[in-house]
């Protein structure tokens, strides 16, 4: 995993680095510091990072300006800071935790896991996803969301109106900030349950799930038999 801490005072961003390399071990690629506003914009347009770790109070700037394009990124990000009142409006943005000031190395870890962890969640769930498009960031409503489809590298949205958009996370870590009302029905699609409105099973275990506006998606044939029973519940 590649890390960027951006944190201004020095003893808690070497704090958040002993950390981070106790917690991740050998999972841990590689790992830089940032204490600046403009250094950490150049760090997250430069190199490439799995996560960073950002601190939303830079020497007066606010690291919101930050979150806002960090977000439209394919790498998570985790709050690390004192400003409580800033928690709801990050988790809205899509980060994957907010670590309060002051933290314990125990809260990292459980901040770290949702990232290192197969079924990792976020500790809140995103009502907005930030796209770029035409070279600016842009916020897309959760709740217009109907299914996204993994693209490589990317995750495609498509929306209540047949909308399309990019997404720079892979489908995985787009999977990761949705609300639990989304569903992994196939390792390329991830639906909202309530546009689902009817599960088909075909010879050859070959398995659909047909939306409320009639269109068809796959279904992984380990997926079947929960979906079923979740629409059925």
């Amino acid at each position: 995993m590649r890390v960027l801490i951006v944190e201004d005072e020095p003893l808690i961003a070497r704090r958040l680095e002993r950390f981070t390399r106790e917690i991740l071990g050998a999972r841990l690629e590689s790992l830089h510091l940032a204490s600046a506003f403009e250094e950490a914009g150049a760090r997250i347009a430069e190199t490439p990072i799995d996560l960073l770790l950002l601190d939303l109070n830079l020497s007066g700037r606010d690291g919101m300006e930050l979150l806002g394009a960090a977000v439209a990124q394919s790498f998570h990000t985790i709050i690390v800071s004192a400003n409580l009142d800033q928690a709801l409006k990050a988790f809205e943005y899509g980060v994957i935790d907010f670590v309060p000031k002051p933290f314990t190395q125990e809260r990292l870890a459980l901040a770290l896991a949702r990232l290192t962890e197969r079924d990792g969640r976020s500790a809140g769930a995103a009502k907005f996803l930030a796209v770029r498009k035409h070279g600016k960031v842009q916020l897309v409503p959760v709740d217009r969301v109907l299914y996204a489809q993994g693209a490589g590298a990317y995750a495609e949205l498509v929306l209540d109106d047949g909308t399309r958009e990019l997404h720079d996370k892979t489908l995985e870590k787009l999977h990761a900030l949705l609300p639990p009302s989304f569903e992994r029905i196939h390792k390329s699609f991830v639906v909202r349950m309530s546009a689902l409105k009817a599960l088909h099973a075909h010879e050859g275990s070959q398995y659909e799930a047909e939306l409320r506006n009639g269109l068809r998606l796959p279904i992984g044939r380990t997926r079947y038999k929960e979906l079923r029973e979740k629409l059925q519940g």
